[in-house]
């Protein structure tokens, strides 16, 4: 089968509070948000501007709810994890076990953990808004400061705050 310029991978580079951030989209579904640890100039692509648009939105605090089309790409267990964190409102969490418990598995939390920390578009699939028990901020692929920081973000721009 041929491809098409559309199947072709975009790639984007986003400045952002967090530092450098790449953005990939494949036949118009965003499938890729990983931050960098070196600072990339800026430079989004016309199919990129608004998933970058509505991440510079989410940063200031005024958008609450991504409206984009993804296409993560992960095993059948991955992607039903990655749905359960679409549903996690913004400004609020949930443990591991809590989103193994959903699945009906009680001893799940390190299963749902792996496939949390195999996320590829994170901020937008919200990995940063599971915990470990007891509230213990764990792993984040972008690095646990990220995560504090994204998650004070979400507290200081919901009315109900996180941990409430």
């Amino acid at each position: 089968m041929m491809k098409t310029a559309t199947d072709q991978l975009i790639t984007a580079y986003l400045d952002s509070p967090l530092g450098s951030i790449e953005l990939t989209m494949q036949s118009g579904y965003l499938n890729g948000l990983n931050f960098l640890d070196e600072p990339v100039k800026e430079a989004i692509p016309q199919p990129l501007e608004e998933a970058a648009e509505q991440l510079r939105r989410y940063f200031a605090g005024t958008l609450k709810q991504f409206n984009l089309p993804i296409r993560p790409e992960g095993t059948p267990f991955q992607l039903q994890v990655w749905e359960q964190l679409i549903t996690i409102p913004y400004g609020e969490i949930m443990t591991y076990g809590e989103i193994a418990a959903r699945f009906g598995m009680r001893n799940g939390a390190r299963a749902v953990g792996l496939a949390n920390g195999a996320n590829p578009i994170s901020i937008i699939v919200p990995c940063h808004r599971v915990i470990g028990a007891g509230g213990k901020l764990t792993g984040y692929g972008g690095g646990l400061w990220r995560k504090q920081w994204l998650l004070k973000l979400e507290k200081d721009h919901s009315p109900e705050g996180l941990f409430r």
